[in-house]
């Protein structure tokens, strides 16, 4: 197969190529990436021979349709997107920029040269949250209600790639997922913030609603997801991939700690930031039902081979830690304080 992996060098997209290239060696990989921040080029490091890099940004449509044309691009599988909440209280407009118009751009270069099949990555919270004493999940006929600038410019990408669908034929496909951790995760996100700052013995800070909670997925069952979509998913469908696996900050600050040997004493509290979302839950069933996918990564064992992976790699993350582009707790609140966690 030939495909573009777009936000190839990101945490979730650089893990994806990998066990691509692992599963499927004859591919002919392409990834493109505009090496924002949180692009790591080194994500990609011992790639070199078995991918073709392209440094850009989905917003160009003359340069993705090339690469498309050039590389005779069967399938589109789209990771790219600004994706930290906090960052999008402050700038909002970069992420309407990437995630809404950098999509358009990408699928009419697609529909223009005409690709097979454009996979689009979505997430959990474009369906808005969900109450803490409730039981209910997200099905993928759950009506959209973001409520931050974040989860708006993921919703408008996913109504955008529906559009391409049912106006142009263009066929796709949509997963929407869980909260991710795994290797490679930029240190502004909240497992690796945790544990990159226990190493060094630093708060933890914590959202002032500790109880929060999120659904959690290792990326090597959301890759895995993603591959089975390609393969054996409906033209035009929507897949929820999720866990069922639901931890507060607490919690997971609770289980870096116990990793790591650290006192809870290292736990502090941040201020929360606007618009906080309280839960995220996704019903997987139909994945599951049709597709046969199922999370393979136990929380307990995943998390514990993540904190490993931060202790052994810290000439990975330790340059990382100076080019996140928000301080959480003073973004918004005005106060001196440490970065918060970016879930």
């Amino acid at each position: 197969m030939r495909l573009l992996v777009t936000g190839g060098a990101g945490f979730i997209g650089s893990n994806y190529v990998r066990r691509r290239l692992a599963n499927h060696p004859d591919d002919h990989v392409v990834v493109l990436d505009a090496l924002t921040y949180a692009g790591v080029r080194e994500n990609l490091a011992g790639l070199d021979d078995a991918i073709a890099f392209v440094h850009g940004d989905i917003g160009d449509l003359d340069l993705v349709a090339r690469v498309l044309d050039e590389h005779r691009i069967e399938v589109v599988v789209n990771f790219a997107a600004e994706s930290h909440n906090s960052l999008a209280v402050v700038d909002p407009g970069r992420f309407f920029r990437t995630n809404v118009l950098g999509t358009q751009a990408l699928l009419e270069a697609a529909r223009q040269v005409g690709v097979e099949r454009f996979h689009h990555i979505s997430t959990c919270e474009v369906y808005g949250d969900l109450p803490l004493d409730s039981d209910e999940a997200f099905i993928e006929d759950s009506p959209y209600r973001p409520r931050t600038p974040y989860n708006a410019s993921k919703a408008g990408a996913d109504h955008a790639v529906r559009a391409y669908h049912e106006t142009y034929g263009l066929p796709v496909t949509i997963t929407n997922c869980a909260n991710n951790y795994g290797p490679y995760q930029f240190p502004e996100k909240v497992i690796p913030l945790f544990a990159t700052r226990a190493l060094d013995d630093e708060p933890l800070p914590l959202y002032a609603s500790t109880q929060h909670r999120r659904e959690w997925i290792h990326v090597d069952d959301h890759c895995a997801a993603v591959d089975v979509v390609l393969e054996r998913g409906e033209v035009g469908g929507t897949y929820h991939v999720g866990t069922g696996d639901e931890r507060s900050v607490e919690q997971i600050a609770d289980a870096v700690l116990a990793a790591l040997g650290k006192p809870a004493s290292l736990k502090t509290i941040v201020p929360d930031r606007p618009g906080h979302d309280r839960r995220y839950l996704l019903d997987s069933g139909r994945i599951r039902r049709e597709l046969g996918w199922a999370p393979a990564i136990d929380f307990e064992d995943g998390l514990a081979a993540t904190v490993a992976w931060y202790a052994e790699h810290r000439d990975w993350w330790e340059p990382l830690r100076g080019r996140a582009p928000v301080a959480e707790a003073t973004a918004w609140a005005g106060t001196p304080g440490a970065p918060g966690p970016g879930a």
